[in-house]
This record gives C-alpha cells, sequence and structure tokens, in this order.
C-alpha cells in the first residue's frame, strides 16, 4: 500500500471546503468535544485537594468541603464572564483575540503562549490521568505507564485528523457514560447515607506533618483549581457550533457549568462523609467506587468511563490548539504551515504538533500526573485574567446597552481569576510553576522573532515600488519550440525574477497559480495586467486546498499536447539567509519537484531569490 493510500485509510477521503458548513456540532456534539477536558477534572481535582490536605493530618481532609465550595462560586463567575466574552465575540472570542484587541499585542501574545502551554499539558495530563484510571483497576499495567499513554495519544490524535464531526461523534459516547456514571456514584453513595448504609470500616488516623495554616489551604485550594481548566474552550470554539453559533455556545456553557459543577461538589463530598485518604497506587474515584458500587460490573463502568473521558478529555486541546495556533500564524507569529487546513477540513499540522509535544512531557515526567498538576493551571488563569481585563476594557470603549452590567460582571471575574493565579504561582512555584512562569515570556519572544522574520520576508519580496512595465504582446505562433510553464505561488520580486528568465529562454510562457480559495483574484490580476502584461495567466481553482495536484495535472496535460517539445516548469523559490529560517516556510517547492520527478516531467528548474 502507498502512502497515500495508507492516509486516505487511517484519515479518510479528503473533503472540499465547501462542507465546512457540514462539519459543524450540535449543542450535544459540542459539550463532548469542547467541555471533556473540563468534565473529565473531576476524576483527579478532589484528589489533589486530598493529597495536599492529608500532610496537616486526617483531621484536616474536612477542609475540602469549604475548599470546593469556593471553587465552584469561582467556577460560577468564570461561566458568567466567560457568557459575556461569547455574546461579544460571537466569531469566536479566544483569550488571544480578546487580549490582543483591548490590551494590546504584548498580552495577547503573553495570553496565546498561556493557553498554548496549558493546551499542551491538558493533553499530558488527560492522557495520564486516564492511564492512571486503567492501571488502578489492572495493576499489572502499570510497568507500562509510559507505551499506554504515548498509545492512547496517537489513536486520539488519528481521531481528530478524521474531521470535526467524526470527533463528536466518537465523543460522544464516552463523555455521556462518564456523566451517568459519576451520577450514579454520587446517587448511590447519597442514598446509603442517608439510609444509614455507609460500610462502618476503621478510619485511619494519619498524623500531622504540617501546620494547618492560611498558606497550607490556599495550597489546597490551588490544586482543586485544576476543575476549572477547559472552561474557556466553548469560547475558543464558538464557530465550530451549528448556527446560531453564539447562541448555541452560551447555551452549551451553562450546561457545563451546571452538570461540573453538582459532580465536582458531589464527589468531594462524598470524599468526606466516607472518609476518604489518597493511596498509592488507586485514584479516589476508584476508592469511591469500590466503597459504594462494591466490585460488580456498576464499578468498572465507571472505571472504564472514566478512563475514556480522561483520555479523551485531550480532545478540548485537539479542537482548541489547533485553531489558536491558526490565529498566531494568522497573525505571522508562529509558522505558516499552521494556518493550512488538512484534508479533512481541521487544521492538521497544528494537531500533529500538539501530539508531538505532549508525547515528549509524557516521556519527561513518566506518565506521572501528580508530577505534572503542579505546572498546570497556571497558563489558563492567566489567559483568563487577560481575557477578562480586556472584556472591561472593551465594555468601557463601546459603552453599548447594559455596559455597566457586563463590565462589572467581567471585572469580577478579572480580579477573581487574578488573585487564583497568584495564589498558583506563589503556592506552586517551588513545585514546578516557575517551569511555566519562565517558559511564557520565552514563547513571547520566539513569537516575536517568527513575527520579525515574516515582516523581513515581505519587505524583501515586495513589489510595492515597481513601476509598472510595459510589454509588446507575444505574438502566437502555429509552432513552439520552448515552452516555459511558471508556477506562481504570489507576485512577489521572486516570480518577477523568475518570469524574466523565462522571458529569456522560451518562446512561449504560461504562468500558472492555483487558488486554494484565499486568493485576491481581482487584486492578483490588476497587478499581472501592470507588470507581466505579456505572459498568460492561468488560475486554477482548487476545492480540495491541495497546491501540488492541480499543478502536476496542469503540467501533465499540457506536456501530452505537445510532445514533441521540451517544455521547461520554472519554479521561482526564495533562500533564507539561516537554515532555519527555512522550515518557517512551505516547503512546496521540494514537493512540487518531487510529484514532478514521478511523472517524468524532463526539464524542471529552481528560480533562487537570495534574501
Amino acid at each position: 500500500m502507498s502512502l497515500s493510500g495508507l492516509k486516505r485509510l487511517l484519515v479518510g477521503k479528503s473533503l472540499p471546503t465547501s462542507a465546512h458548513a457540514e462539519e459543524r456540532l450540535s449543542n450535544a456534539a459540542a459539550l463532548a468535544v469542547l467541555s471533556s477536558d473540563a468534565l473529565s477534572s473531576v476524576a483527579y481535582a478532589t484528589e489533589e485537594i486530598l493529597l495536599v490536605l492529608v500532610a496537616a493530618g486526617s483531621n484536616a481532609l474536612s477542609y475540602s468541603i469549604p475548599i470546593a465550595a469556593v471553587i465552584m462560586l469561582l467556577l460560577g463567575i468564570v461561566i458568567l464572564s466567560y457568557s459575556q466574552t461569547i455574546k461579544a465575540y460571537p466569531n469566536g472570542g479566544g483569550s488571544y483575540i480578546v487580549a490582543r484587541e483591548n490590551l494590546g499585542l504584548y498580552s495577547g501574545l503573553v495570553a496565546g503562549g498561556s493557553l498554548m502551554i496549558d493546551y499542551i499539558l491538558t493533553v499530558t495530563v488527560s492522557v495520564s490521568a486516564g492511564t492512571a484510571a486503567l492501571t488502578s483497576a489492572i495493576p499489572e499495567l502499570k510497568a507500562h505507564t509510559v507505551l499506554l499513554c504515548l498509545f492512547f495519544m496517537f489513536l486520539i490524535m488519528l481521531v481528530n485528523l478524521r474531521g470535526v464531526k467524526e470527533s463528536g461523534n466518537v465523543l460522544m459516547i464516552p463523555t455521556y457514560s462518564f456523566i451517568v456514571g459519576i451520577f450514579l456514584l454520587i446517587g448511590v453513595g447519597l442514598y446509603q447515607q442517608a439510609t444509614g448504609n455507609i460500610s462502618a470500616e476503621i478510619v485511619t488516623k494519619i498524623p500531622a506533618k504540617e501546620p494547618l495554616t492560611l498558606f497550607f489551604l490556599l495550597r489546597a485550594f490551588s490544586a482543586g483549581c485544576s476543575a476549572l481548566t477547559g472552561v474557556e474552550a466553548i469560547s475558543d470554539g464558538v464557530l465550530a457550533f451549528k448556527p446560531p453559533e453564539w447562541k448555541n455556545a452560551r447555551r452549551t456553557l451553562i450546561y457545563l457549568g451546571v452538570i461540573l459543577g453538582i459532580m465536582f461538589i458531589g464527589i468531594t463530598y462524598l470524599a468526606n462523609i466516607y472518609h476518604l485518604i489518597p493511596a498509592e497506587g488507586e485514584t479516589a474515584v476508584s476508592q469511591l467506587g469500590r466503597r459504594i458500587l462494591g466490585d460488580g460490573i456498576p464499578y468498572y463502568f465507571l472505571q472504564v468511563s472514566t478512563l475514556l473521558i480522561l483520555l479523551l478529555a485531550a480532545n478540548t486541546s485537539y479542537a482548541d490548539f489547533p485553531r489558536l495556533c491558526y490565529f498566531l500564524s494568522r497573525d505571522g507569529f508562529l509558522p505558516r504551515q499552521l494556518s493550512i487546513l488538512g484534508d479533512r477540513l481541521v487544521y492538521s499540522n497544528g494537531i500533529i504538533f500538539l501530539s508531538a509535544t505532549a508525547a515528549v512531557l509524557v516521556i519527561i515526567f513518566k506518565g506521572d500526573v501528580n508530577s505534572i498538576i503542579p505546572l498546570y493551571a497556571v497558563g489558563v488563569f492567566t489567559s483568563f485574567t487577560l481575557s477578562q481585563a480586556g472584556m472591561v476594557l472593551r465594555w468601557y470603549r463601546l459603552k453599548t446597552t447594559g455596559w455597566q452590567i457586563s463590565a462589572v460582571l467581567n471585572g469580577i471575574g478579572a480580579l477573581a481569576t487574578l488573585v487564583v493565579l497568584t495564589v498558583i504561582v506563589v503556592t506552586k512555584f517551588v513545585a514546578g510553576a516557575w517551569l511555566v512562569v519562565v517558559a511564557i515570556p520565552l514563547l513571547v519572544f520566539i513569537f516575536l522573532s517568527i513575527n520579525r522574520h515574516y515582516k523581513y520576508v515581505a519587505e524583501r519580496l515586495s513589489i510595492q515600488d515597481l513601476a509598472p512595465r510595459g510589454y509588446i504582446p507575444r505574438p502566437r505562433t502555429a509552432t513552439v519550440t520552448h515552452p516555459a510553464i511558471v508556477i506562481i505561488g504570489h507576485l512577489n520580486r521572486g516570480t518577477v525574477e523568475a518570469l524574466d528568465y523565462a522571458r529569456s529562454i522560451a518562446d512561449e510562457i504560461i504562468a500558472v497559480h492555483v487558488d486554494i480559495g484565499s486568493t485576491d483574484r481581482e487584486k492578483l490580476r490588476r497587478r499581472w495586467a501592470e507588470l507581466e502584461s505579456d505572459i498568460q495567466l492561468e488560475i486554477i481553482d482548487s476545492p480540495f486546498r491541495s497546491l501540488i495536484e492541480p499543478i502536476v495535472d496542469f503540467i501533465s496535460n499540457y506536456e501530452q499536447q505537445h510532445p514533441d517539445v521540451l517544455s521547461t516548469i520554472i519554479i521561482p523559490a526564495f533562500v533564507t539567509k539561516n537554515w532555519w529560517e527555512g522550515l518557517l516556510h512551505n516547503q512546496t517547492t521540494l514537493f512540487l519537484k518531487a510529484a514532478l520527478r514521478g511523472k517524468r516531467s524532463r526539464v524542471v528548474t529552481t528560480v533562487r531569490y537570495y534574501l
């Protein structure tokens, strides 16, 4: 089987750009795709609180209830705040867009970098936590944790490469199974309490190793705030919904808040009344399941659904990370390749990039959730704060009807998330949060460096100052002895030089440009008439967004029509100063030359323009 055949088998057939509207999600599917991260966090958020509190002795575990209540209050504030954002940005109001538009470039880049880090960590934590749920039920698999994590990550990547609609269909069953499993656990647990059927087990008394101070309680609070990660995903993915997009997005956000709140507070309450103590090798949800549901089918249903939702919680990142990379790439802060729609109308390069970086973290941290959690939530609360602060300034600037209430809601959200961010950074700094604090400005520096390079390339290739050039139209002859086909990506100094070279060697020249849906045809034809009026320009539509195949087909047809002459195919290419800068540009020239070699085109030349 060829490489392209294997790709079609795994990913599916290419979809035309016109099918984009059909790839939208219903509210039920969107809850599964965009909220799986937030919903799945209840599988480990309570345990993270208990892991901190147990250091102050078993008596300190009762503080988990008020801590969970404060986190739920914070959840309500964040949900209301992002409801305002969704209404204000009906085309998608992610933290990067909101912060950049209202707070300026650097704030936008900090928000974008923070979210990128959080999405990568979300994949790492979710897959690791899902694997932990599996190894809790089957301890013999614990030695293969890293390999299992990588295998599950590969499967999730494949599902997402197949498209938004297919990933939604795949995610609905495990997401709603998990919700049913947790509500079953909570319902049976509360029933057992109400009927006095809680098993009378001896409560293990654990001596205190640390004093119960305010700072200690803040540490537990910051650990539990991992329950809020992923809440912003719906505001980032408004355009993934069916029309009316923003109304459906707001409705789904409210559903998320209610379901998440009930599950989180319910599990925390059960952990308290069943006197749960964190145990090595078994998750808190698994312990509750054994105590409440026994070791039968309901317990294994809960564990399997927890495994699946934790693995697929990474899908929230797979849904939003590529879209965030698209916005940053479109604005020139990430490589251009990340802005290209793949065969299945998803940003395939972003999906692969996310998988690769998360896989590296899994290997480094050996799939240990507790080692990764200290890095978690810094990025998301940074983006929370900047997004909500940006919304306050937006309301104040526009002063639309009822802006005061909206500004107050977003202002409370910004203040609350800023306080939480400060607590998280202070309490987790030594445990590993410093890595994220250092990584965010480093990422912003990389963004700015990439942007400077793209601006430099644009200046060097610009034809804005080129005066119109008059050419005598080339006479058409019955016999063509040496034709040339020039591939035109963009009309710039590199392509102008390639066309000049074609004039020096050919008696017939055809320029070919492929429109993947982003070409301003009127502008291109107008500028072409000013600079290259003597050369015929062919614009080919590419509904499947392919550049190579339409060009190869055009050249093959031309060569079949002129079998007795040697046609020269000229490919303009610019050469960057440093090799690594070349990685920031599409490698179309290499792929095109390889494809033409496969078609046995005999004369293919590259005209290089040195930057």
